[in-house]
C-alpha cells in the first residue's frame, strides 16, 4: 500500500487535531508532526492555518458549498422541497462536524478576530453558506418557484441558524441526542416551504 501523498497527510492530521484539540491550540507546528512532515512542507501546500482550516472544511466535512453552488446554477430542477431538505441535512451535518474544531476559538477574542481577519482574506467565513443559499432561493424566486415577496436572505437565516443550533442545543436535554437528522431537515424544508414557495409542500 502507497503511502499517503503529503497534502493528504496534512489534511487529514489537521482534521484530526481541529477535533481534539480545538483550533484555537493547534498549531502548524503539531499538523506538521502528526503528519510526519517539516512545517516547510507544509506551507508548500497551505499559506496558514486558516488556509488549512478552510481546507479541511471544504475536503473533510459534508459538501455544502458544492451543493448550494450546483442547485444555484440549475434553479427549477427536481422538487424545492426535496432540494430543501437535502442542503438542510448536508448542512446539519456540516455544523455538527465543523462546530467542535471552531468552539474552542470563542474563547479567545483576539485570537478569534484575527482568524475571522484571515477568513475575509480568503474570501471564506460562517457567512458565505447563508449567502450561497439566498443566492439559490433567489434563483428559484427568478424560475417562479419561491413566492416574489418571499424574504430569501431570512429564510437562508431561519434555515442554517437552525441547522447550527442543532449542533449543540441538545447536549443538555435528558437524553443528550440530537434529533434525527433526515426527519429534523424533512420538517425543517415542509415548515419553510410553508412561508416561502408559490405551491404548497407535497402532502
Amino acid at each position: 500500500m502507497e503511502p499517503k501523498p503529503a497534502r493528504v497527510r496534512i489534511l487529514d492530521a489537521a482534521h484530526e487535531l481541529m477535533l481534539t484539540v480545538g483550533l484555537a491550540r493547534t498549531t502548524t507546528k503539531e499538523i506538521a508532526r502528526a503528519a510526519g512532515c517539516s512545517e516547510a512542507a507544509l506551507y508548500k501546500y497551505f499559506d496558514s492555518k486558516e488556509d488549512l482550516f478552510v481546507r479541511v472544511l471544504a475536503e473533510r466535512l459534508p459538501r455544502l458549498t458544492p451543493l448550494l453552488n450546483s442547485l444555484a446554477a440549475k434553479p427549477g430542477q427536481d422538487t424545492l422541497e426535496g432540494n430543501l431538505t437535502e442542503i438542510a441535512r448536508q448542512a446539519a451535518l456540516f455544523y455538527e462536524q465543523s462546530f467542535p474544531i471552531a468552539a474552542s476559538l470563542y474563547a479567545e477574542t483576539q485570537l478569534k478576530r484575527r482568524h475571522d481577519d484571515a477568513l475575509r482574506t480568503l474570501g471564506s467565513g460562517p457567512h458565505r453558506p447563508i449567502q450561497d443559499l439566498d443566492a439559490y432561493l433567489r434563483a428559484e424566486q427568478a424560475v417562479g418557484r419561491v413566492r416574489a415577496d418571499a424574504d430569501t436572505f431570512a429564510a437562508a437565516s431561519l434555515l442554517l441558524g437552525a441547522c447550527a443550533q442543532r449542533a449543540f442545543a441538545y447536549d443538555a436535554t435528558d437524553t443528550g441526542e440530537r434529533p434525527s437528522v433526515d426527519a429534523f431537515a424533512a420538517r425543517l424544508a415542509r415548515t419553510l416551504l410553508g412561508g416561502i414557495s408559490v405551491a404548497p409542500p407535497s402532502a
